[in-house]
């Protein structure tokens, strides 16, 4: 639905972005991830057409945002980072303001902008002067104007950022429905938002893209396991190197007295059965007790602090 191909961004001799890639499929909720200063607005600004790359194509539904902008910016919502709201009107006013710049024909605008009214949870507010209105409401009109028009893509630049802890979860459980029907492409700084709302994220860093990591991803055939057992640390690990299902052990610094400690990497199972099972049989016919086995998974976090 969205694509960047080897796109750069120079601000005077400053590069935004440097040789970017990527592809967003339709019907895809994506998680830009990034320091401050890594690229992620200026990625969003490219796919808005909000400005032009300096190198590269950008192309939304397959045209090309250069030479096709106004069929491009047709298909796309855009929530920046600080909403574009005219204080002085109500939600009402300022909801069919933007329907009808986003081309929704007169007699269609009232009910399109009460479908956009009911489904951002506005209705309280809808006769209220948005410069009235508390940080939450004007976040919740922010998207809702990106909806105007019923774009096939929402853009949102950091959503949450400022809201309070009620509304940060109201805003996300909003994305998530926004997210059934919509591509959506969104920024933020909060790893957990990410992981809940996404289901592939992209970590920017120094204006390039360092991973893209799917998150639907079924697990891999191995898995990596922490042991610790009590015994001798050479033994063990000479047995534990001769089960069929262990492909690496190595020996680390165990916390705890008179107890050896390990990293294993294993096939999940063989014909043998469950790697832990084998595991567990062994330590246990060696008179070692296990004290510990946990598996071993690069968390989101850890992926981002690697990167970056």
């Amino acid at each position: 639905m969205i694509e960047l191909e080897r796109v750069t961004k120079l601000y005077g001799s400053i590069p935004g972005l440097r040789d970017v890639s990527l592809h967003v499929p339709k019907g895809q909720t994506v998680g830009l991830l990034g320091r401050n200063g890594a690229g992620k607005t200026t990625a969003l600004n490219l796919m808005t057409g909000y400005f032009p790359p300096t190198e590269g194509k950008v192309r939304v539904g397959g045209k090309d945002m250069i030479a096709d902008p106004r069929a491009c910016k047709r298909m796309i919502g855009y929530l920046p980072e600080k909403p574009p709201l005219y204080d002085e009107m109500t939600v009402e006013e300022y909801l069919a303001f933007v329907s009808e710049l986003r081309e929704v024909t007169r007699k269609a605008n009232r009910e399109h902008v009460n479908e956009i009214i009911e489904l951002c949870s506005l209705k309280e507010v809808r006769e209220r002067v948005i410069g009235h209105l508390s940080k939450g409401y004007r976040q919740r009109v922010g998207i809702a104007q990106a909806l105007c028009g019923a774009p096939d893509v929402l853009i949102l630049d950091e959503p949450t950022v400022g809201l309070d802890p009620r509304q940060t979860v109201e805003m996300r459980e909003l994305i998530r429905k926004l997210g059934k029907d919509h591509t959506v492409v969104f920024s933020s700084h909060i790893l957990t938002e990410v992981q809940q709302l996404c289901s592939r994220v992209i970590i920017l860093n120094e204006g390039r893209m360092v991973q893209s990591i799917d998150l639907t991803e079924k697990p891999a055939d191995t898995l990596r396991l922490r042991v610790r057992a009590a015994g001798r640390k050479e033994a063990l690990l000479g047995a534990l190197k001769g089960l069929q299902c262990v492909l690496q052990a190595e020996a680390v610094n165990s916390t705890e007295a008179g107890t050896a400690e390990f990293l294993l990497t294993c096939e999940t199972a063989d014909e043998q059965g469950r790697a832990t099972d084998q595991i567990f049989r062994l330590l246990a016919g060696l008179n070692a007790p296990i004290r510990m086995m946990t598996e071993e998974k690069d968390s989101l976090e850890e992926i981002f602090l690697r990167n970056t």
